[in-house]
């Protein structure tokens, strides 16, 4: 019997084309060292409008004709990242509340708040990143302990990764919503407490603060955002304010994702390419909320929390496939993961193995994954979308994963396995759950916690750039190659550039140009990071040092 046709539909590019990108004039930037696959030893490229025009050697950059010339002074010169998954707004927000992620202990934490609470007398109080799992307490702050703390304030108390938070008694009375008598709210009613909050910030406000995460992506060379809004984590009016400012100010790209399960009209409304992304399917480790096929180490009474019926998750597919759209989840445990892969094999049977490969669907997170699951997930062309920082931060054998999961935390985040089995990878940091910080993504990612999960320097660094395009379905970008969108970032670089050598036990790094392999500014221990002193994206400056 012969498959299922794939549907007559065109698929939607993640490719973004605002009008200020239509640039004009020729930049010829020369002096410096470009990675680029048409000359290991590039040292010069021409950008013509908003795309790259030529990439070459000093003695042909001295016969070029061109508007502007820029002297690189032996700078480096690499495609600009892309950060695959973000929350805009509330990164702004996190940034303008008390951070609580150093704190030590719950009373350490609990001190912060109370000198909060006297320096800032009125309003809401605000705090993200705490992290009880690091505390010998091992527990969240009481509502009494934060009354006593502000003086019965409304506070409201972020945990890291999102998923939950704390209410105080006051914040509970003024929001008007159901909170626990323990103050702790997660998955659903987090989402309740987090937009009664964000439905507060005025139109100026929020533009203030998309423009401030744009300015500060732009200083870290970052040209791509994926912007991940879904019901509980950004509205529909938040997202087409972001993609607004993004069309009128130059500044690093936004693809928006709108996460609603069976909503197609939504995305195709707002003239998206895709109608998914956070589309929760479970929790967080941290949290407790992640969904396990057997229990929790540290909590043997629960698996997590699954949301979504197979029969709905495989609707809402085929509708994607039917509309041309991707479509992608999020799944953190194995239980998640699996409902997750089983609806896209039905869906496979209903509209066609070949149509769902197309889409290049996504799954975002993905920690827990069986080698099973990952053979799976190759099969039917799904791109990961992770976030090394998580395994840095609570990777390792006394980290909160290990606590969470016992010996099954040794195989979370399997990034090599997943490289290894043809899976495309996408970097990102999930801010504000980890900051914005495209070095230290990839070289979380290459120092993996776990001895052979980890991806070599060049693997993680496209990773961090042309897969993010590529997670997108933007096949043109995150390269330096004449035809390619002229969106790069200059780095002034201390050391030499590297390439990893094949033999790690002779040395991790090499220098010899002889190789041929452009090289990538170092990530060993004690090396200077990169500073970078212009991003440009679509041919425009976006950031520069002065």
């Amino acid at each position: 019997m012969s498959s299922p046709q794939p549907p007559a539909v065109s698929l939607r590019s993640g490719r973004v084309d605002p009008p200020w990108a239509a640039a004009t004039g020729r930049t010829l930037y020369r002096n410096g060292r470009v990675r680029t696959p048409v000359d290991p030893f590039a040292t010069a490229l021409l950008v013509d409008g908003d795309s790259i025009a030529w990439v070459g050697n000093e003695q042909a950059a001295a016969g070029m004709a061109a508007d502007t010339v820029v002297d690189l002074q032996d700078a480096v010169v690499l495609p600009a990242f892309v950060d695959a998954h973000v929350h805009t707004l509330l990164t702004a927000v996190a940034a303008d509340s008390l951070d609580l992620s150093g704190a030590p202990t719950l009373r350490a934490a609990l001190d912060l708040l109370a000198a909060e609470a006297r320096r800032r007398p009125d309003g809401v109080l605000l705090a993200a990143g705490y992290d009880e799992s690091g505390w010998p307490e091992g527990r969240p702050p009481t509502p009494a302990e934060i009354d006593a703390a502000t003086g019965g304030r409304a506070v409201y108390l972020s945990r890291i990764d999102l998923h939950a938070g704390v209410v105080s008694a006051a914040l509970a009375r003024r929001t008007g919503l159901a909170v626990p008598a323990d103050g702790l709210v997660r998955e659903q009613e987090h989402g309740a407490v987090r937009r009664a909050l964000l439905a507060g910030l005025d139109p100026a406000h929020r533009r203030q603060a998309h423009a401030a995460v744009r300015r500060q992506a732009a200083a870290l060379g970052i040209g791509t955002l994926h912007e991940m809004a879904g019901e509980g984590i950004g509205e529909p009016e938040d997202l087409a304010a972001l993609l607004a400012l993004a069309a009128e100010e130059p500044g690093p790209l936004i693809v928006g994702y709108w996460a609603a399960l069976g909503d197609v009209a939504t995305s195709l409304a707002l003239g998206l390419h895709a109608a998914g992304g956070d589309l929760f399917c479970d929790g967080s480790l941290g949290s407790h909320t992640a969904a396990l096929a057997e229990p929790y180490a540290d909590a043997p009474d629960t698996h997590g929390v699954l949301h979504h019926d197979r029969e709905e998750l495989r609707d809402h597919i085929e509708a994607c496939v039917r509309a041309g759209l991707q479509t992608g989840f999020h799944v953190i445990g194995d239980a998640a993961v699996d409902r997750v892969l089983s609806a896209f094999e039905d869906a496979a049977g209903n509209v066609g193995r070949a149509a769902v490969v197309a889409g290049r669907h996504r799954l975002e997170h993905a920690e827990l994954l069986s080698p099973d699951a990952i053979r799976r997930m190759a099969s039917l062309g799904l791109v990961a979308s992770v976030q090394p920082a998580f395994d840095a931060a609570w990777g390792g054998p006394d980290g909160m994963y290990a606590e969470r999961l016992g010996d099954r935390a040794a195989g979370a985040n399997p990034y090599a396995a997943l490289a290894a089995a043809g899976v495309p990878l996408a970097l990102s940091s999930d801010a504000p759950v980890t900051p914005l910080d495209p070095w230290g993504t990839v070289r979380a990612a290459v120092e993996h916690r776990t001895r052979g999960a980890g991806l070599s320097a060049r693997a993680a660094f496209s990773a961090a750039t042309r897969g993010g395009h590529r997670a997108a379905r933007d096949d043109e970008g995150g390269v330096l190659a004449p035809g390619a969108p002229a969106t790069f970032a200059v780095w002034e670089v201390a050391e030499e550039l590297v390439v990893e050598a094949v033999d790690g036990r002779v040395s991790a790094w090499s220098t010899d140009p002889r190789a041929g392999t452009p090289g990538l500014p170092s990530l060993q221990p004690g090396a200077t990071p990169p500073l970078c002193r212009q991003t440009v994206v679509a041919g425009r400056t976006v950031h520069e040092l002065m």
